[in-house]
């Protein structure tokens, strides 16, 4: 059951097999229906998540519209960093796309780790700089793209384009759904 998420932390640190065992059973599993939120807005981010299966998206409201800024497919991370490190409450919302499964260690137990499993502070730290560094990717093309660079660049990665839902990636890259029809209309025009 494990596999997925010790091949997870194996990308950001070696350990004993014992060790990874340890610390990948520390992690709780649940099922997600499709549009169960896992984290709403107000509330505080408690929780590491790791996709097993599924998806989830990460997004905010302004003006009463649905803005994506993330989202976490299989064999990867959901987590909203700011409330889960300062401990306030959130801006965000994290919700099943689909119907998924996820695995989950709290923050207290996190903390634990730490104490009795020293290289998983060495662990979470390559993990925070990973998701800064997508972070600053991310914010960069959206400052300096045109959006249909950000579309074009999305044709490289199918997960999105096979699971999130044209309105989610329209408001991901920056656009309303309508000019996200026409953005592809137009690449499709010139291919």
């Amino acid at each position: 059951m494990n596999t997925k998420l010790k091949k997870f932390i194996s990308k950001y640190i070696n350990l004993p097999d014992a060790e990874l065992e340890d610390i990948a059973n520390k992690f709780k599993s649940k099922l997600v229906k499709k549009n169960t939120y896992l984290l709403r807005q107000g509330d505080t981010c408690k929780d590491l998540v790791f996709v097993q299966k599924g998806c989830l998206r990460l997004y905010y409201l302004k003006d009463d519209i649905e803005v994506s800024v993330w989202f976490a497919f299989e064999e990867s991370s959901a987590i909203e960093i700011y409330s889960f490190i300062s401990e306030n409450p959130s801006n965000y919302f994290l919700q099943a796309i689909e119907d998924s499964e996820v695995l989950y260690l709290p923050k207290t137990e996190l903390n634990k780790l730490y104490q009795y499993q020293p290289k998983m502070q060495e662990m979470m730290r390559n993990f925070w700089e990973d998701v800064i560094l997508n972070l600053i990717n991310r914010f960069t093309a959206l400052q300096t793209d045109s959006a249909e660079k950000r579309y074009l660049d999305l044709l490289n990665k199918p997960a999105y384009l096979e699971t999130v839902p044209q309105k989610y990636l329209a408001s991901f890259i920056g656009v309303t759904p309508t000019s996200l029809s026409r953005i592809r209309k137009q690449i499709i025009k010139t291919r």
